[in-house]
């Protein structure tokens, strides 16, 4: 299996955030970052035939897919259908903490049996020709992650998998939300590093609370392989990948946000004629002015007009004019 190079930085998979919409919109920004569908279940694939789950534009690419799920053999043909769609990667959940996962025994629930994520990487793998990766927390609950840290590892590198991105929090199932799991638990960066050194060989990314560029590239100076950025390159999207592919992956030049909204008319308008509705893109569309003069405006044009009867990018052209134009991106770290 070849390791993706892509994989250096990527934009973490986030529900209700990354749709195709919003990767479109980054792969604008960042030609080589590796972008992450929102979680798709097996299930959802397999035995609801949703398999408009799997709709994405080629101009994503390099694009992965996220599954969720505990079922070997329903994950074997879930990770079918993902690469014959034309998916780069499949990733396999075993970091989400939402009831919903855990009641369907995936997702944080799965650092808990690691014997059992094994025997699902394993039958994805001989399904498909295409890397199977892994997304996981250091640990859940009353677990003490530098005891269960290295054996999940070990098992999931036995099973064959040579990608992992790792968040750098405990999922407390019990007693937090969701969104109190994405704060609440302390990072342990070194833990993760010292993963790097009992698996060599294994390709890491680390995940959680990374918020710049600069940090991106201490931890690939520090001997990571890859570094995972979820809600500051949503929220706010110039500022991590506009640069990325100058400074991470050593090739292209910096781009704007201006020539991004340029290039989304086209595919607004396609999106249009199809029955969409302009909020369900726009809607990534906020936080691309982060800090630059007219943002505020930007950001209230867009969410007060896009539901409006009739919203085009003429809306969108009107929101750009909000911003005050200047020569170069700021290349913020």
């Amino acid at each position: 299996m070849q390791i993706n190079q892509h994989a250096r930085l990527s934009c973490a998979p986030m529900m209700d955030w990354t749709d195709r919409h919003c990767r479109y919109l980054h792969r604008l920004l960042s030609t080589h970052t590796l972008l992450y569908t929102e979680m798709v279940t097996s299930a959802a694939l397999v035995r609801g035939q949703a398999l408009h789950l799997l709709d994405y534009s080629q101009a994503e690419h390099p694009v992965a897919l996220q599954l969720g799920g505990s079922d070997p053999k329903e994950l074997a043909v879930a990770a079918r259908l993902g690469a014959e769609a034309g998916y780069c990667e499949i990733n396999l959940n075993v970091g989400c903490p939402s009831d919903r996962v855990q009641s369907g025994c995936f997702g944080a629930v799965l650092m808990e049996q690691p014997a059992l994520v094994a025997q699902c990487v394993s039958a994805m793998q001989r399904a498909v020709s295409i890397p199977v990766t892994v997304k996981c927390r250091i640990g859940v609950d009353d677990q003490i992650p530098e005891e269960v840290l290295p054996e999940f590892l070990a098992r999931v590198v036995g099973a064959g998998c040579e990608r992992v991105s790792v968040h750098a929090r405990k999922a407390w199932l019990q007693g937090l939300s969701p969104k109190e799991n994405r704060d609440i638990p302390p990072l342990d960066y070194d833990l993760v590093m010292r993963m790097k050194g009992l698996f060599p060989n294994l390709h890491i990314s680390i995940n959680g609370g990374i918020t710049s560029l600069d940090q991106a590239e201490a931890f690939l100076e520090a001997g990571l392989d890859g570094v995972m950025i979820g809600r500051a390159a949503y929220h706010d999207p110039a500022a991590i990948l506009c640069a990325a592919d100058p400074r991470i992956f050593g090739t292209g030049t910096v781009t704007r946000p201006e020539d991004a909204i340029t290039q989304m008319l086209p595919y607004i308008e396609a999106h249009l004629t199809a029955g969409g509705k302009l909020g369900q893109i726009t809607r990534h569309m906020l936080g691309l002015f982060t800090g630059r003069p007219g943002a505020r405006a930007w950001r209230r044009v867009l969410s007060e007009g896009a539901h409006r009867p009739g919203a085009g990018p003429e809306l969108v052209l009107e929101a750009l004019r909000q911003i005050a134009p200047r020569d170069g991106l700021q290349q913020t770290g």
